[in-house]
């Protein structure tokens, strides 16, 4: 499932986003969500969460 709504994602849920830094190359980071961030119901480049190790990144996977 994308990240793309909102709806879509839970606190705790298991996601990969991938952060500023790695936009360019890609690279995803795997974590649990501990907040949303993003306040619209969606966005072209994924939701926006802040995860609980407190990397800030795009939702690009939601993991089931």
């Amino acid at each position: 499932m994308t990240g793309t709504e909102r709806k879509n994602i839970k606190i705790g849920a298991k996601v990969q986003v991938v952060q500023k830094q790695d936009q360019r190359s890609g690279k995803l980071t795997e974590g649990h969500v501990l907040k949303i961030l993003t306040k619209s119901a969606t966005h072209p480049h994924g939701i926006k969460v802040r995860l609980e190790s407190g990397i800030v990144g795009r939702v690009k996977e939601i993991e089931d």
